[in-house]
């Protein structure tokens, strides 16, 4: 290499034997932990094979909703943004509504604002970290959880939701996975990817089993739970929502959240960390401590949303969320029926609520199919329709298939899925 110096003479520089940097070996291999990372793939595999003979597209392998009108978010929640943008009131760093469902009242200690529920995650993560840490996640469940939990050097532990129980939680596999330095477990409900919600008794206490659930469970092991409830409310079955702060004061619960999928703004990106903590043990074992000081060394969600939250919580129609739920729960409707006379499919259960359902591939019935990527690869190719392969949520040879987009497109969808496994099931014998 040359080098010019002040007088334009040229001289050599050498080349060192080596440099002194190099990657994040942790960060290495998590793209196969990303939902966005392998709808990439599918969609470059597909564009490349030439598409489903120039068909629209069908993204039923996506959580956004918001690109369909009859997803739309409301005008209200617009108008509060926008009214927070044109006062000029947010144009600054931000300073450093949720106790409606609790038997008991939050204080502004206990809320923190983040960007997006993709934030509150990587927060909560990092202040669990330390050597030897382990974290219990639901499987099938969001490998975003797993992927920061490696990334902070946490291990990964899972246990299995069960399909055949409406997926809950398997808390004999929770009390057999969980040691001395397992810190947290974590429930998402309503469910992604399952679409299931859990019943208050699931939650709360026994059931006729006798075995203990997930709440008398995280206080039996000392740990406490993280409920992610992004799409509460979002139920539309026999079971209602109720958020796992309910039992606050049987094990410290940090729950999760944002505005993303309950008003249709994902790209808001605003979310936050509630500690549900009547106990005071976040704050005898600093966990609240640590949470505030990491909040202090990260990006804050941007002012103008903050600013029109007051408004937007205040002037939201019930009317808009019951269209919301009205919509999907046709949807769901639709999947259900369709699904279940689709070859080499299983579904194990009807959803009641989130925007997804898990649906079983039996191999067996089909010819040339190796597992659930090179199916989901040769369904794009040749059907133009995009699912999400099961492995990334963590259940090889399943898929997750998103039922949040307008009911005709979702038919369409399902219709080529189902002329797609026809083509490729196996001859009688």
């Amino acid at each position: 290499m040359e080098k010019s110096t002040s007088n334009g003479e040229v001289t050599a520089v050498p080349v060192p034997d080596s440099w002194n940097f190099e990657p994040n070996e942790r960060l290495l291999g998590l793209m196969s932990l990303s939902v966005r990372g392998v709808l990439a793939r599918i969609k470059a595999e597909m564009v490349a094979g030439g598409g489903g003979g120039g068909r629209p597209v069908i993204p039923m392998g996506h959580g956004d909703p918001s690109a369909f009108p009859c997803f739309r978010a409301a005008p209200e929640a617009v108008d509060a943004v926008a009214g927070a943008l044109q006062s000029g009131e947010y144009n600054s760093y931000s300073t450093c509504y949720l106790s409606r469902d609790l038997p008991y009242e939050l204080s502004i200690d206990d809320v923190y604002l983040t960007n997006g529920c993709a934030q509150a995650i990587e927060i909560v993560c990092s202040v669990l970290a330390r050597p030897g840490a382990n974290i219990l996640l639901p499987r099938p469940g969001y490998k975003f959880y797993e992927a920061r939990a490696v990334f902070n050097g946490m291990e990964a532990r899972y246990f299995d939701l069960l399909p055949e129980k409406d997926w809950e939680v398997d808390t004999d596999g929770v009390q057999a996975l969980a040691d001395k330095n397992t810190v947290a477990i974590v429930i998402i409900n309503p469910g992604n990817p399952c679409g299931n919600v859990y019943s208050y008794e699931h939650l709360a206490k026994a059931s006729f089993n006798k075995l203990l659930l997930v709440a008398e469970t995280a206080r039996k092991l000392g740990i406490f739970v993280i409920a992610d409830e992004v799409y509460a409310h979002l139920t539309f079955g026999e079971r209602k929502f109720v958020p796992m702060g309910v039992f606050g004061a049987v094990a410290p619960v940090i729950t999760l959240g944002s505005l993303s999928k309950r008003w249709l703004v994902p790209g808001w990106r605003l979310g936050w960390i509630i500690t549900n903590d009547p106990s005071g043990v976040f704050q005898r074992t600093k966990v609240a401590a640590s949470i505030r000081t990491y909040h202090y060394i990260c990006s804050d969600p941007t002012t103008f949303v903050q600013g029109a939250v007051p408004n937007l919580l205040e002037n939201s129609k019930e009317e808009f969320f019951q269209k919301t739920i009205k919509i999907l729960k046709e949807s769901a409707d639709i999947c259900w029926e369709k699904l279940n006379g689709t070859n080499a499919i299983t579904c194990p259960s009807k959803p009641m609520g989130c925007m997804f359902v898990m649906v079983k591939l039996d191999l067996s019935c089909l010819q040339d199919i190796k597992d659930d990527m090179d199916f989901c690869c040769r369904l794009a190719k040749e059907e133009s329709v995009v699912v999400l392969p099961g492995r990334v949520v963590g259940c090889k040879d399943w898929l997750r298939i998103t039922f949040a987009i307008d009911p005709p497109s979702l038919e369409d969808g399902l219709d080529r899925l189902k002329s797609f496994c026809l083509r490729h099931s196996k001859p009688a014998q």
